[in-house]
C-alpha cells in the first residue's frame, strides 16, 4: 500500500500574499528576505525539486527541469496562525477568524482564570515570549503569580518557571483555560510557555504544548481514517488538529527529533494499508521565526536539506512527498509574529511527474483534494485537485 508524507515547514512562507497589508504584512518575504539578508542558501535537494522555480530565493537558483510538481498555494481563510493554516491545509476553511486581543484579555476572563485555577496573572499583554520572561521572571518567581500574554495571533500563552509550576502543573492550568475560553472568547490555541534558568539567562524549554479547539465538520483527516486510510502524526500536529482522525502520534521537540522519527516510521517498511503521515518542523516558526533569527533559519533550512537527499533517495514507489508550510513568519521584519503569505509546495514521488508548473493555487485546501482524489475519495468541502497534473 501507498504512503503520502506531508511535512509543513512551520513558518516559511513565499512571499506576501495578495492581502498581506490587510494583516500588516505588507513587504514580509520570510524566505525571500532571509536569503538575501545571510547571503544566500546552500540548498541543493530542495532546488533540484525546483524550490528556486517557486521563488526567488538568494542561492537557490531555478532549474530547467525541477524533480517535483511546483507551485504556490495562497490561504482564503480570516487568519494566519498555526491552526488556521494546517485547518485549511486539510480542506478546512475559516470564514470566522478566531479573536484577538492586541491589548490584552478582558478583566472578566482573567478574573475567571484566577476564580478557576488560583493563580493572579502577570503581563497581560501581546508580547515577545522570550522578552516577556525576561521582563518579568523574576516578578513572577518571587509572587508565584502566572505570566498570561498574547500575540497577533489567537493564542493564550501562559509561562511559568519550573521551579515555581512544574510541568505537569502548568498543563493542567492550560486544561482549564482551554475548557474555560467558550465563544466569546474561544482563541485558536491556549499554549504552555514552560521556562527555566536564573534571573537575566531565563530560557524556554522544549516542553511547549498547544491546547487547540476542536476543528469542525469538513476536515480530510477524518475522512481517511473512515475510509481505512492509517493517519500518523509528529510534532504539534496532534495537538492543531485536537486528534481529530489522527490514530498514531508521535511527539517531537525539535526539528532534528522529528525528521529522525520520520525516518523512523517510513523505514518500517510498507503498511498494510494506505498511510499519511504529517510533520510539524517547529524550529523555524518558534526558534528562528519569533526570535527574528535569520542566521539560525538558514542553518535549520541547510540541515533540513542534508537531511532530505537520503530520505528522497529511499522513497518507495508509489508513494507521494509533499513539502509545504502554513504560513510565513519574516526574521528580518521588525515584528516577531506570523506574516500572512503565500507557502511552497513541492510534490515528489516515483511515480509522479516532474517539473509540472501547478501554479498559484486558490487555497491550502487544494492540497487536501488532491490527497483525497489520490485516494480515489470525495473531495473535500473547499479546494480543487491538481491529481491530475503531476500523477503519470
Amino acid at each position: 500500500m501507498a504512503t503520502a508524507i506531508l511535512i509543513i515547514l512551520d513558518g516559511v512562507g513565499v512571499g506576501g500574499a495578495p492581502d498581506a497589508a490587510a494583516y500588516g504584512d505588507a513587504g514580509s518575504d520570510t524566505l525571500g528576505n532571509m536569503a538575501r539578508v545571510v547571503g544566500g542558501l546552500d540548498l541543493p535537494h530542495l532546488a533540484g525539486l525546483g524550490l528556486g522555480n517557486v521563488h526567488a530565493v538568494d542561492g537557490v537558483a531555478p532549474v530547467a527541469s525541477p524533480r517535483a510538481s511546483w507551485g504556490r498555494l495562497q490561504e482564503v481563510s480570516a487568519g494566519k496562525d498555526s491552526t488556521t493554516g494546517h485547518w485549511e491545509l486539510m480542506g478546512l476553511v475559516t470564514d470566522v477568524p478566531f479573536p484577538t486581543y492586541p491589548d490584552g484579555f478582558p478583566p472578566e476572563v482573567l478574573a475567571e482564570f484566577t476564580r478557576r485555577t488560583g493563580y493572579g496573572v502577570l503581563g497581560n499583554k501581546a508580547a515577545s515570549g522570550t522578552a516577556i520572561i525576561a521582563e518579568l521572571g523574576d516578578e513572577h518567581r518571587a509572587s508565584g503569580k502566572l505570566i498570561v500574554y498574547t500575540s497577533a495571533d489567537s493564542v493564550f500563552q501562559i509561562a511559568a518557571h519550573d521551579e515555581v509550576c512544574d510541568i505537569d502543573e502548568l498543563y493542567r492550568v492550560c486544561e482549564i483555560a482551554r475548557a474555560m475560553l467558550v465563544p466569546p472568547h474561544q482563541v485558536s490555541r491556549v499554549i504552555a510557555r514552560p521556562f527555566t534558568g536564573a534571573s537575566g539567562a531565563y530560557t524556554r524549554t522544549p516542553l511547549r504544548h498547544d491546547y487547540s479547539v476542536d476543528p469542525p465538520t469538513g476536515l480530510l483527516l477524518p475522512v481517511l481514517t473512515g475510509h481505512g486510510v492509517h493517519v500518523a502524526s509528529i510534532g504539534k500536529i496532534y495537538d492543531l488538529y485536537n486528534g481529530a482522525g489522527i490514530a498514531e502520534s508521535h511527539t517531537s521537540r525539535s526539528n532534528a527529533e522529528g525528521m529522525a522519527r520520520l525516518d523512523e516510521l517510513y523505514a518500517g517498511g510498507t503498511p498494510d494499508s494506505d498511510r499519511l503521515i504529517l510533520l510539524n518542523l517547529v524550529d523555524f516558526d518558534m526558534l528562528w521565526g519569533h526570535r527574528n533569527d535569520p542566521a539560525g533559519m538558514k542553518e535549520g533550512l541547510e540541515v533540513f536539506d542534508r537531511w532530505l537527499g537520503p530520505f528522497l533517495a529511499a522513497m518507495r514507489a508509489g508513494d507521494l512527498l509533499l513539502i509545504t508550510a502554513d504560513h510565513g513568519n519574516d526574521p528580518t521584519t521588525p515584528s516577531t509574529d506570523h506574516s500572512r503569505e503565500y507557502v511552497p509546495v513541492l510534490l515528489t514521488g516515483k511515480s509522479t511527474r516532474q517539473g509540472v508548473n501547478i501554479g498559484v493555487r486558490e487555497t491550502f485546501a487544494d492540497l487536501a483534494a488532491t490527497i483525497a482524489d489520490t485516494l480515489d475519495l470525495a473531495a473535500p468541502p473547499a479546494g480543487t485537485s491538481f491529481r491530475t497534473q503531476i500523477m503519470e
